[in-house]
């Protein structure tokens, strides 16, 4: 609260830009770094993180204990400040109504009064280089009112910082799904980023995050998820600080659900698929896999895309007209990719004979249209594949792999671990 006193019933505006906790264990700045193209002028020479460059900010309080004195974070007219600092409005003699604070499109922050009504805060979700407004009512015990008028700028980021994700929102999808968020930029600071990424269930469920590269972060559970659970997840990014001047311009929220229990698992040995639907033997389908040179890999797989009807052009993967392994079929029916590199589970009548016999493909797994048919009915995208049999393993990041890291090695990938 403030101490100096001037004439009765004044408003207090105190231009006071707090130094900055960034949300990270270990990204909290020191009072002596400077902050990165924070704008200041030469003739500046605060280094203190989050400062205004329009520093000597005025105070008008009042010598009426009775009167609302007022008291804003950061200054009227400030720039360059930090998104990841909450804007604070605070009265010394009376109470809090009305706070808005809103950016110049009208979008309006998140705040919350303490019990006393005395102090407003905003949430640390700022918008880098975005003009804010701050308005409000402080009503002192002596019941007259005066009004809260500020105003200031953040600062300018070298980029922004917006996900996509996937499942999508609204998505059904199989017991194998693992979230998965690509970052449109690098991101430096990972465990500040990860601090702002939470994921609820309807039912309780361990899991983790898993940091594959500085653009993307995947989560999965210590096992699959339990048929029929409700996921909600949050990327509150708006406003961290991701590091090399790198701000979060955006969050989203999404919300999916996890279908029957339906997994895979095929035998390249012995040409057989089994799958099992709710835990109980749904079906044995015979198979083909990869002949010698296209080796089927094993590992666990998960179903990443669905297509009635898919068209299979070897040169996709290297094989060019002219070579005795080129094949281009447009008409491949009820397709389902499990890595990047192009393996697929599909209907294959042209290897009816091998089926259950021999492998004869490129590495896809085939079937009857029949048997094809009907499995592609029973999936989901995020259903597990789990292929044995073969000496060729998966390739990290060739798909969905984050089934086969052992749950110790999948935590270790967590920047908060």
């Amino acid at each position: 609260m403030l101490s100096r006193t001037v004439r009765k019933h004044g408003l207090a505006v105190a231009g006071i830009c707090a130094m900055l906790l960034v949300g990270s264990a270990c990204s909290d700045t020191k009072a002596d770094d400077p902050v990165p193209n924070a704008g200041n002028s030469p003739g500046n020479t605060s280094t203190t993180p989050g400062s205004s460059t329009t520093p000597g900010a005025s105070t008008t309080p009042s010598d009426d204990p009775a009167a609302a004195g007022v008291q804003i974070v950061p200054a009227k007219g400030a720039s360059a400040v930090r998104p990841d600092k909450p804007v604070t409005v605070t009265s010394s003699g009376g109470e809090l109504s009305d706070v808005t604070l809103s950016d110049s499109k009208g979008n309006k922050v998140d705040g919350s009064l303490n019990a006393e009504k005395s102090q407003w805060t905003s949430e640390p979700q700022l918008k880098p280089g975005a003009k804010y407004t701050l308005t409000g009512t402080a009503k002192g015990s002596d019941g007259k009112s005066v009004p809260i008028s500020s105003n200031f700028k953040t600062l300018a980021a070298a980029g922004n910082l917006k996900a996509s994700v996937a499942p999508l929102n609204g998505e059904t999808v199989g017991v194998a799904m693992p979230i998965l968020i690509w970052w449109n930029n690098p991101v430096k600071d990972r465990a500040a980023v990860e601090k702002r990424l939470s994921v609820k269930t309807s039912v309780p469920v361990e899991g983790s995050w898993h940091w594959v590269n500085s653009k993307q972060v995947n989560y999965r559970p210590k096992t699959y998820w339990p048929a029929g659970t409700k996921i909600s997840v949050s990327i509150n990014t708006q406003g961290v600080n991701a590091g090399a001047n790198i701000w979060g311009s955006a969050s989203r929220k999404i919300d999916f659900a996890i279908g029957k229990s339906v997994v895979t698992k095929i035998d390249v040995k012995k040409h057989t698929m089994t799958v099992a639907i709710n835990g109980k033997l749904a079906r044995t389908i015979p198979i083909t896999a990869g002949k010698s040179g296209f080796t089927t890999r094993s590992g666990t797989k998960v179903i990443m895309e669905k297509y009635p009807v898919k068209r299979m052009d070897a040169r996709t993967v290297g094989i060019k007209p002219g070579d005795p392994e080129y094949y281009d079929i447009h008409d491949v029916k009820w397709a389902q990719r499990v890595t990047s590199s192009g393996e697929f589970i599909h209907g294959a009548p042209w290897s009816g004979g091998a089926q259950g016999r021999d492998n004869v493909s490129h590495g896809c797994v085939g079937m009857s249209l029949k048997d094809g048919q009907w499995y592609f009915s029973q999936t989901l995208r995020g259903d597990p594949v789990v292929v044995v049999g073969t000496t060729r393993t998966m390739e990290p990041g060739n798909g969905w792999t984050d089934w086969n890291e052992t749950w110790a090695k999948y935590k270790a990938g967590s920047a908060l671990t």
